[in-house]
């Protein structure tokens, strides 16, 4: 669906964006990483037309992003973009109406997402009325109700409690399964493992990092695993096989973090331990995607 191609920009002697380029099937939710000052948003305001880019091109739905596009698109800023004096009934159907919707669409729209939301009682409540988290509800359908093709949410849980921030990750599913894309920008790393199916990374502007979550995660096995036993056995005479590198002990059972020696597999270590010890399991230890995120931005730091 889009295509970012080798984007260019700059900001004074600052370069925001440094040839970064990123591909985003159509239907999938995908995430764009990076500690603050990285580029994201950078990015974000250039396929959402705010700004454009010094060199590169965007390609959307195979066009060159243009202006007729922007209905096509939902965006949800970090930084909230709400007049604090309106009612968020008038509100709402006044954005909707920008995105190219008529009055009676638009109000039967809002009333949908209202009592979905349990918003309903909201319509004549000032948006300074309302806290953090209930103006997030009122953003989300704002950037939704015009069911856009794109939905680009940077930060959508911030100022959420946990069930509110359940409640808006489950809209989020639910229209990924209707047939919306989405891009995804947040700090919180395990809801980039809950819900995206591929990430990009940008740090200081460069873009360090892309694929499939799942074959990132695979391609940072360490080849350590935990074991759990009861027994009375020295794991270090197994040497040959794998290193200890935790060893702790809690209700009789000991826990037991290895890795294995080139070459030595997971049957390996049972095979050799099981003639000795009781094994209530063996796990392999799979980086989260926080553990690769920190890794690679320390990494690129240390350059």
């Amino acid at each position: 669906m889009l295509s970012v191609k080798n984007i260019i920009k700059e900001y004074a002697k600052h370069r925001a964006l440094d040839d970064v380029s990123i591909e985003i099937e159509r239907g999938k939710i995908f995430g764009l990483l990076g500690p603050n000052g990285a580029g994201k948003t950078s990015l974000i305001r250039i396929i959402t037309q705010i700004t454009a880019p010094d060199s590169g091109e965007v390609i959307f739905n195979g066009q060159r992003l243009n202006s007729d596009h922007i209905s096509q698109i939902g965006y949800l800023p970090e930084e909230r973009g709400l007049y604090k004096k309106m009612e968020i009934g008038e509100q709402v159907l006044y954005l909707s109406k920008l995105k190219g919707l008529n009055t009676a669409d638009a109000t039967k729209r809002i009333k949908f997402w209202f009592e979905k939301l349990e918003m309903a009682d909201w319509w004549n409540k000032k948006v300074e009325d309302l806290s953090k988290g209930m103006q997030q509800k009122v953003q989300f359908v704002a950037t939704v109700l015009h069911q856009p093709e794109l939905i680009i949410l940077d930060e959508p849980f911030s100022g959420f409690d946990p069930v509110n921030a359940d409640i808006i990750k489950n809209e989020i599913l639910d229209l990924n399964k209707q047939g919306a894309t989405f891009i995804f920008s947040t700090h919180r790393m395990e809801s980039v493992e809950e819900l995206c199916d591929s990430i990009a990374l940008i740090n200081k502007s460069k873009k360090i990092l892309d694929g499939s979550v799942d074959e990132i995660k695979a391609s940072y096995r360490n080849n350590t695993y935990w074991i759990a036993y009861e027994g009375d056995f020295d794991l270090n005479a197994k040497a040959d096989i794998f290193s200890v590198l935790q060893h702790e002990v809690a209700k009789g059972v000991n826990q037991v973090k290895i890795t294995l020696q080139p070459g030595k597999s997971a049957n390996n270590v049972l095979e050799a331990l099981l003639p000795y010890v009781n094994i209530h399991r063996l796990d392999e230890v799979i980086p989260t995607m926080n553990d690769i995120f920190i890794d690679k931005v320390k990494g690129k730091h240390h350059e």
